[in-house]
């Protein structure tokens, strides 16, 4: 259930990867407090969707742009398009799938700079694009999924716990460059989340250890204090907390979203 408020009405956000998961939780969560949602992701059926649904339920002027972070540079045209055509965005929600599991020992490099690419990049030059309109604006937010990695590496996920640290470290030395403007920067950092993108890390730890996938996914769960996976909707919650007007003094933070299972402060 999303708990509803008009405190971002008159904001335009853009979410990215918004056609499922965690994307389109966020999209929802955004729209349930007034705000006007651009999704994006890869395949247009997808996305159209997605904000067919989202219309139904909160009704605004939301909108899709069709684009795959892989080509950065022509995603970050379209969404100038888009802005010149129809105004600032306020909010961009940087998410994308990561990359495919498996352990730092004989990745290839050409994984590692696909990552880099389609993470670090796509969220650059979009934010680069976005911040113009939010200086104007006097208000802007820059909010990052990324993952618990970037606190604590987690096992067999090599590429991804590299890719995912160097847009950390991005964000916090972004966030303190356009502090002074009403521009905030932040990632939030979901734990185990029931996704897609959980069940393919199931299946790739049950197929290298030779499992079942009911036995690796208990013993995940046997690593978080709540005892459940977290629900797409709880990620979305801490991003429209620190889309928001009350967030505003949060500035360069990793926010875990985990059920307690990150072992740090």
């Amino acid at each position: 259930m999303v708990f509803k408020n008009d405190e971002l009405k008159g904001k335009t956000a853009l979410v990215c990867g918004a056609s499922r998961g965690i994307g389109l939780a966020a999209a929802q969560a955004l729209a349930a407090h007034g705000c006007r949602v651009v999704l994006m992701a890869r395949h247009e059926a997808d996305l159209l969707q997605a904000m067919q649904q989202l219309q139904e339920v909160y009704p605004n002027e939301h909108d899709v742009i069709v684009g795959d972070a892989v080509d950065y540079s022509s995603l970050a045209q379209s969404v100038g398009r888009w802005v010149e055509k129809h105004g600032s965005i306020h909010i961009l929600v940087n998410n994308s799938g990561g990359p495919p599991p498996g352990p730092i020992q004989g990745a290839q490099s050409d994984a590692f700079m696909a990552a880099f690419t389609q993470h670090l990049l796509a969220s650059h030059e979009l934010s680069q694009c976005l911040i113009p309109g939010m200086r104007h604006a006097g208000y802007g937010r820059i909010i990052n999924v990324i993952s618990t990695s970037v606190k604590q590496p987690l096992h067999g996920l090599g590429v991804s716990n590299t890719v995912r640290a160097s847009v950390a470290s991005w964000a916090k030395t972004l966030s303190v460059e356009v502090a002074p403007f009403g521009i905030t920067v932040n990632n939030v950092l979901p734990g185990a989340t029931k996704t897609e993108r959980l069940g393919q890390i199931i299946r790739g730890k049950a197929i290298r250890d030779g499992r079942t996938m009911e036995e690796v996914e208990q013993d995940m769960l046997g690593e978080i204090p709540a005892g459940r996976f977290g629900r797409p909707e709880e990620i979305a919650a801490a991003i429209a907390f620190l889309a928001g007007p009350t967030a505003g003094y949060i500035n360069g933070v990793n926010l875990p979203v985990d059920g307690g299972r990150t072992g740090c402060l």
